[in-house]
């Protein structure tokens, strides 16, 4: 694609090119730049929630789902999933990763292959419900959207579907796979 509006660039405007490469340039760091700061703020106020215990408050509301959800007993596995659905839901899937990485860590068996908690685990991250969907209302702004928090309901919608067939296809999958085995 950059090779064919390179190609259709200098065809047309060849002049153009290099301001073209540097104004897009610029544009990019300046994006990355903006929400870089946006997901320090939330990795800060997530650290804020697990240094003041709030995590394992969040962590016990949320632990018959996680429980019934992904089929763990550890606490804290619990704990890390509980913050990481937590940050997904509010839009942070960058900030997310590394909950989801120890949590992980800490469901491996040595086994090579994934477990079922692990494969939801990341299905469920793939999926995830976002209550607030920071980082795109980030860009809408950036872009200049005058509504920019307007995509909240049908992305929390589009997203509750989503996580919901994914858990029953997760399941589904597992089962299949289980009788197959036997």
């Amino acid at each position: 694609m950059i090779i064919v509006s390179l190609v259709f660039l200098t065809i047309k405007n060849p002049s153009s090119i290099l301001n073209e490469m540097l104004t897009s340039s610029a544009s990019a760091f300046t994006l990355s730049l903006e929400l870089c700061s946006v997901y320090v703020v939330w990795l800060g106020i997530l650290e804020i929630v697990d240094a003041s215990g709030l995590s394992e408050k969040i962590a016990t509301l949320m632990r018959p789902l996680i429980k019934k959800i992904f089929k763990v007993d550890d606490p804290i596995t619990q704990q890390l999933i509980a913050m990481n659905l937590s940050a997904n839901m509010l839009g942070l899937g960058n900030a997310s990763t590394p909950l989801a990485i120890k949590a992980i860590n800490h469901m491996d068996t040595g086994n090579q292959t994934a477990s079922f908690p692990i494969i939801m685990l990341i299905v469920i991250n793939a999926t995830s419900i976002q209550l607030l969907p920071t980082t795109i209302i980030a860009l809408r702004e950036k872009a200049g959207s005058l509504s920019s928090a307007d995509i909240v309901l049908p992305t929390l919608i589009t997203t509750v579907f989503t996580t919901i067939l994914a858990i029953i296809l997760v399941n589904l999958f597992s089962k299949i796979y289980n009788w197959r085995k036997k």
